[in-house]
């Protein structure tokens, strides 16, 4: 018997426009009055997924960037959060300006009315497509290298899929266990994106741990996704569906693929289907 519903956003629960479509938001609804916990598990800073998610009308919890922050909705409480460790943010850094790769940075400051870091002198460079131009959320600072102690959950990298891979593979190999990491390829930003986080970032293991504490077990939790980021998460669970639309990489652990993809609603279908509702 299935308990809980972790569901990716883009791509998945989000059309391409990056809305929902009215019958995800019915079968959220549905899901919720049935019992069932239902936990939206994105890749997306958490404001960015409050406000995504706000016709749904109702008292969520978000794993956000990835499940190094895990709060619910009603009062932002904090229930899980995951600071990738200073040092081994300053080596990332220093590791990829050898090979002309400038990340964003995300951060955990959403009472302070910020989620994002960037450099000033690379503005332009790479930001352009990654922050839309009403992009308020965000500060300016001169040199990651002279950050001080801050609560960063996610460096990202957006550029040539190829080199990002490279520099992935790189950074696991040179120092194993330090850093949890994965390409995007299913994006619209850019070719692709490389995000590297926490050891222990990723929303399987966020996941599973929100779930022991509401005494869930991995073997009744359903997820939904489309993207590698979710391939963890959708590979471990009692059941894991992959979108129509996903990657093939997700596609290939998923116990199910749906048979419409994120613009035809395919996660209420599959949900319906499977659940019986």
């Amino acid at each position: 018997m299935y308990k809980l519903v972790a569901i990716d956003l883009d791509g998945t629960l989000l059309d391409d426009d990056k809305n929902i479509p009215k019958e995800n938001i019915r079968v959220v609804h549905e899901l919720a009055d049935k019992g069932y916990e239902v936990v939206i598990a994105t890749g997306r800073r958490y404001w960015s997924a409050k406000q995504l998610i706000k016709d749904i009308n109702m008292p969520l919890v978000v794993l956000a960037n990835n499940g190094n922050i895990v709060r619910d909705t009603s009062r932002d409480e904090i229930i899980i959060e995951k600071y990738l460790d200073m040092e081994d943010f300053r080596i990332l850094i220093e590791e990829s300006r050898k090979r002309d790769l400038y990340p964003i940075v995300h951060v955990d400051k959403y009472e302070k009315g910020y989620d994002i870091i960037i450099e000033i002198e690379k503005e332009g460079k790479i930001y352009d497509n990654y922050l839309s131009p009403d992009e308020k959320r965000y500060r300016e600072i001169e040199n990651y290298l002279e950050l001080e102690n801050h609560n960063i959950l996610a460096v990202i990298y957006a550029g040539n899929r190829k080199a990002l891979e490279n520099f992935h593979l790189y950074i696991n190999k040179k120092y194993p266990n330090r850093y949890s990491s994965h390409v995007m390829e299913n994006i619209q930003t850019a070719e692709a994106l490389l995000e590297v986080m926490h050891p222990l970032g990723n929303k399987w293991l966020s996941l599973k741990e929100y779930a022991k504490k509401k005494g869930i077990s991995p073997e009744e939790i359903i997820t939904i996704g489309d993207d590698n980021n979710d391939a963890q998460m959708i590979k471990n669970a009692g059941c894991g569906i992959a979108m129509k639309n996903a990657s093939q990489q997700v596609k290939e652990v998923a116990d199910i693929i749906t048979k419409k993809d994120n613009n035809q609603a395919g996660v209420a279908f599959e949900l319906r289907r499977i659940l019986k509702l």
